[in-house]
């Protein structure tokens, strides 16, 4: 049987709200070495920042630390449930040119997968690098 997201996937996770900032998620990504913050209403998902969107959507338009998180922040979210298969995972990231999936059960979040949490281990690495390949050769 195949191992599951729920196997892999990081939880609890960093989360922030629409009260945070642009300075104020940009903090947290430094403190916890991350690059990908869910945005949330209590435990329901409504939105992601990465720290491209930090760049991209903040700083590069001019935006101020104090710029509110929902002038950045993503809402049109793939997700994924905690029982998607890790093969399932790897196809939607290297289909979608993604490296993290925040993972969502009833509209609740509850984990965040990365491409690296299913390069780590050994029977998912080809799909993971394949993935990662994919991604890659997308961006450059």
């Amino acid at each position: 049987m195949s191992k599951q997201i729920k196997d892999v996937m990081s939880s609890p996770c960093i989360t922030a709200t629409l009260l945070d900032n642009v300075y104020e998620l940009a903090v947290l990504m430094k403190q916890n070495d991350i690059g990908f913050i869910p945005i949330v209403e209590g435990t329901k998902l409504i939105g992601a920042v990465t720290d491209r969107d930090l760049v991209v959507r903040g700083y590069a338009e001019k935006h101020s630390g104090s710029t509110d998180v929902e002038t950045v922040m993503t809402t049109d979210l793939l997700t994924i449930s905690p029982d998607t298969t890790m093969e399932e995972a790897a196809e939607l990231m290297a289909k979608h040119k993604i490296r993290r999936l925040p993972v969502v059960e009833n509209g609740h979040l509850v984990g965040v997968v990365a491409i690296g949490d299913l390069a780590v281990r050994d029977a998912f690495i080809q799909e993971a690098g394949a993935a990662l390949n994919e991604i890659s050769e997308h961006v450059h």
